[in-house]
């Protein structure tokens, strides 16, 4: 009976709208990527840097429609991965959804040095340690409050991210139409340039700096996209699922492709692609050109909450998921986790996950571990892709099973564009084994999946 109690009441905290799944999906995905990464992906390939988003984009737009087909379906599940279980078995979905859960307690240890990373340019004598755990404290509390408060929480954070890109997009036009010519200094070389759209095909190739460096912008890009699934774990806390879902996931992709794509394009007309260097933000040498002085300090802030969103993010998907994997495999010792707050919060998976995360300032105390975020966060890339090739074999298992409905929300072409997303995922996993900052996380998940694949064979379930 209490049981049923705190399940109803879990149920009736459903809080999010589609204006915070949307918001909430966009901040999971637009992050450091793009803030900070954007000079290295396009140093790397030029102006193709676009086809390489758009190629992950569709990629990652027909997986998740494949995961909206299945959770139209029985919006009930708290987890796309619940459907692992259903439709391939247990053994199965115990290795997906527990390799899910570590993956997420990971991105929360390497968002969380982040964090702290970012706090020391304004706070440089304060303790790293100190500061991640005050940062933990605090999010820890947004957590416990419900559903509605998480989502407005999301959906500022990320308004501060698509203000920042807006911002770029809207002074490079500007700057397109005055006709700005610039001098500047880059790595002790002066440049001179002309704001322009020519300036993306002025000496264009397709492939400038040979294809394989293509294929190494796309394993980059696609790491960018990682977490844009969290909207299967945001389904089952929205007010109306069969309303909301298939608009949100409908949406989401067209926006995150206009402002990504948007973005590199501004960069791209501000600076000759062949001008911007790898280890720079080119946000903050665009505004630091327009005559912003304090542009470093604006773009950490941005990335500050690139940071916080994703760890808030990642807490609330690894206490969910802690919370459906102690539902189906309780034998006892996880019953504690199946416990519901006042708030519909599964508090004590909450708890577990907030433990877990305090690794983040314990690494920063080792010395052999000279970059704990690198090293989180190498640990959590490849085993995302694990995950998501399971997920796409669960979708064929639906499609085949009784439950298929023909009426529902279905992914269009899927006997064409699914295999498809195999392919470019199975192009970026393999590439993962030919780049030495990859190798090792690579090598990492192969062993995980055999070890731990393995032990789910053959435990009892």
């Amino acid at each position: 009976m209490k049981d049923n109690v705190e399940k109803q009441a879990y149920e009736h905290q459903r809080g999010l709208q589609n204006r915070h799944i949307q918001l909430i999906a966009i901040a999971g995905t637009i992050g450091t990527g793009l803030f900070l990464g954007a000079g290295k992906t396009i140093s790397m390939t030029g102006p193709s840097i676009i086809l390489a988003y758009i190629i992950i984009g569709i990629a990652m737009f027909i997986f998740l429609r494949t995961i909206g087909e299945m959770l139209y379906h029985d919006p009930t599940q708290h987890s796309f991965l619940n459907f692992v279980t259903k439709y391939v078995g247990q053994r199965t979905g115990y290795f997906s959804q527990w390799s899910y859960w570590l993956v997420l307690v990971f991105v929360c240890i390497s968002e969380l040095t982040a964090i702290g990373t970012y706090i020391q340019f304004w706070l440089p004598s304060v303790p790293l340690w100190l500061i991640e755990i005050i940062a933990l404290a605090l999010l820890f509390g947004l957590n416990t409050l419900n559903a509605r408060f998480f989502g407005e929480t999301e959906f500022w954070f990320a308004i501060i991210k698509v203000a920042a890109i807006l911002g770029m997009i809207i002074t490079a036009i500007i700057l397109i139409f005055s006709h700005f010519s610039y001098t500047t200094t880059i790595h002790s070389q002066t440049v001179h340039g002309t704001v322009s759209l020519a300036n993306i095909f002025n000496g264009f190739q397709f492939f400038p700096k040979g294809g394989w460096n293509f294929i190494g912008a796309l394993q980059m890009v696609m790491f960018a996209f990682t977490s844009m699934e969290f909207i299967g774990m945001t389904a089952a806390e929205t007010v109306n699922p069969k309303k909301t879902l298939p608009k949100a996931i409908n949406q989401i992709p067209v926006r995150i492709l206009i402002f990504y794509i948007g973005a590199l394009l501004a960069i791209m007309a501000i600076f000759h692609w062949q001008d911007i260097p790898a280890d720079k933000s080119p946000f903050v040498m665009a505004f630091q050109l327009i005559g912003i002085k304090w542009a470093a300090a604006l773009v950490n802030f941005v990335v500050l909450t690139s940071a916080g969103s994703a760890l808030n993010s990642s807490l609330f998907s690894a206490t969910r998921n802690l919370f459906s994997l102690a539902q189906q495999h309780d034998r006892g010792g996880l019953t504690p986790f199946t416990k519901i707050s006042r708030n519909g919060i599964p508090l004590n998976a909450l708890y577990l996950a907030t433990g877990l995360t305090l690794f983040a300032p314990i690494l920063t105390l080792i010395p052999q571990i000279q970059n704990a975020f690198d090293f989180a966060a190498s640990c959590t890339t490849n085993l995302f892709l694990i995950v998501y090739f399971i997920q796409l074999f669960t979708f064929y298992k639906y499609r085949k099973s009784g439950d298929f409905d023909a009426e529902g929300f279905l992914t269009p072409k899927a006997n064409l564009l699914v295999p498809f997303v195999f392919l470019i995922f199975g192009i970026v996993f393999i590439s993962l084994f030919f780049n030495n900052s990859t190798l090792y996380p690579a090598l990492g998940a192969v062993l995980w999946t055999i070890v731990f694949g393995l032990f789910s064979r053959f435990k009892k379930i």
